[in-house]
C-alpha cells in the first residue's frame, strides 16, 4: 500500500510541474531560438553534473544538485557541505561558483549559492564626442544568487525548490530578474532505478533599463544652444530560458566495491534544440569516480541544409573525481572536460568539503 501511495504522490507532483510548464507554453514553440534572457543561467556549474552532461538528473545528490535538481539536496552527504567550482569558459570568460548547505534534520535542508562571470578584458567607454574612447573602461557584471530548500517527503520521494535572483549590468544599463526551480526525485526501492523531473528557470521576463539608454534632443522650435531633453529608449523584454527535464537512471553493482550507473535525461525548451543526454559513471569503493556523457540534438539533426558539426557548440564530456573521508571531514575533488566547437574546451575544477 505504501508503494502505491508513493507512486500517486510522484504522479501528482510531476503533473503539477508539467501543468505549470504547459501554461507558459514552453513546449513546441521554436520561433524564439537564441532570444532568451539571462543565458548565463544555462552555463552549468560543478564537475559531477557537467561531466555527465546533466544526464544524472534523477540520481544527483548533495550540494551540487542545487543547480541540476534541487530535490537531490535533501540527501546531503554530510551535516554541512560547502563547494567551490571554477570554470574556464569560452572567450576568456571565467565563472566562479560558491555554495553551502546545512541539514536541519526533520525540517529539511537549506542551501545558498552565488555565481559570477568574470571578463578578462575591460571595454573602453566611448561617446559621440569621443568615439575612440574617453580613457575610462567598464566591465559587464553578471551575478546570480540563490536560496534552496529540499526535503524528503518519504524514504523514496525527494522534493526541492530553488529561488534565484539574477542581476546583469552593462555599463549604465542593467536588469534584474527572478526565477524558481522545482525538482522531484523518486527512488524505486533497492532496484537501482531512479526517476527525476525538474522545471528550471521559471519566472517573469527581464528587460534592460538605465541612463545609458537616454538620448538628448533639442525641443522643436527652440533656439540653437537650448539644452536637450532626455528621451529614454524602451527595450524589448525577453523570457527566461525555462526548461523541463525528465530523467531516469539505473545503478548496477558489480561485486562489493564496484558499480556502474547509466543515466539519461530529456530536456525540452523553446530557445534552442531539445536535448537527449546519456551518461555513464563508474565508481570504485565510493572513492574513485570516472564519468562520461554525450548529448543528442534532434532538432539540429532534422534540420535542412545545416552542417551538424557547425551547429553543435558542445560535444561529449568527460570527468573524474576522488572522494575520501579524512576523519570527520569528507573531501571531494572533481574535474570535468567538455569538447567545444570553435572555442577552447570547457574545463571545470571543483572542491567540495563535508563535515
Amino acid at each position: 500500500m505504501n508503494y502505491i501511495k508513493n507512486i500517486k504522490i510522484v504522479v501528482k507532483l510531476a503533473a503539477v510541474i508539467l501543468l505549470i510548464l504547459t501554461n507558459i507554453s514552453v513546449a513546441g514553440d521554436r520561433s524564439k531560438y537564441g532570444t532568451s534572457a539571462a543565458p548565463e543561467l544555462l552555463i552549468p556549474v560543478g564537475s559531477i553534473g557537467t561531466s555527465l552532461s546533466g544526464s544524472n538528473l534523477s540520481s544527483i545528490t548533495g550540494i551540487e544538485s542545487m543547480y541540476w535538481n534541487p530535490a537531490g539536496l535533501s540527501m546531503l552527504n554530510s551535516k554541512t557541505e560547502v563547494m567551490a567550482s571554477h570554470l574556464k569558459y569560452i572567450a576568456d570568460i571565467n565563472i566562479e561558483y560558491f555554495a553551502g548547505a546545512v541539514d536541519l534534520g526533520g525540517l529539511g535542508v537549506i542551501g545558498a549559492s552565488i555565481k559570477t562571470l568574470g571578463f578578462a578584458n575591460p571595454e573602453l567607454v566611448t561617446t559621440i564626442d569621443a568615439p575612440d574612447g574617453t580613457g575610462e573602461t567598464w566591465t559587464p557584471t553578471y551575478l546570480t544568487t540563490s536560496l534552496s530548500y529540499a526535503r524528503k517527503m518519504s524514504d523514496k520521494i525527494l522534493f526541492g525548490a530553488t529561488f534565484k535572483m539574477i542581476y546583469e549590468q552593462v555599463a549604465s544599463v542593467s536588469s534584474t530578474g527572478f526565477a524558481t526551480d522545482f525538482g522531484l526525485q523518486y527512488i524505486a526501492g533497492k532496484s537501482g532505478l531512479k526517476f527525476g523531473v525538474a522545471l528550471k528557470n521559471f519566472g517573469p521576463s527581464m528587460k534592460f533599463d538605465g541612463t545609458g539608454l537616454d538620448a538628448y534632443y533639442q525641443p522643436a522650435g527652440t533656439p540653437a544652444g537650448t539644452a536637450g531633453q532626455p528621451r529614454r529608449i524602451t527595450l524589448q523584454s525577453f523570457n527566461l530560458p525555462t526548461t523541463l527535464e525528465i530523467g531516469l537512471s539505473y545503478d548496477y553493482p558489480i561485486g562489493k566495491k564496484n558499480s556502474v550507473e547509466l543515466s539519461t535525461t530529456f530536456q525540452n525548451n523553446n530557445y534552442s534544440s531539445d536535448e537527449y543526454r546519456v551518461g555513464l559513471e563508474y565508481v570504485y569503493n565510493k572513492i574513485v569516480y570516472l564519468r562520461g556523457a554525450y548529448t543528442f540534438y534532434p532538432d539540429i539533426i532534422a534540420g535542412d541544409n545545416i552542417d551538424i558539426n557547425d551547429a553543435r557548440i558542445y560535444g561529449p564530456s568527460f570527468g573524474a573525481g576522488i572522494h575520501y573521508p579524512f576523519g570527520s571531514v569528507n573531501l571531494g575533488i572533481d574535474y570535468a572536460y567538455r569538447v567545444t566547437q570553435n572555442f577552447s574546451a570547457n574545463q571545470w575544477f571543483t572542491l567540495s568539503v563535508g563535515f
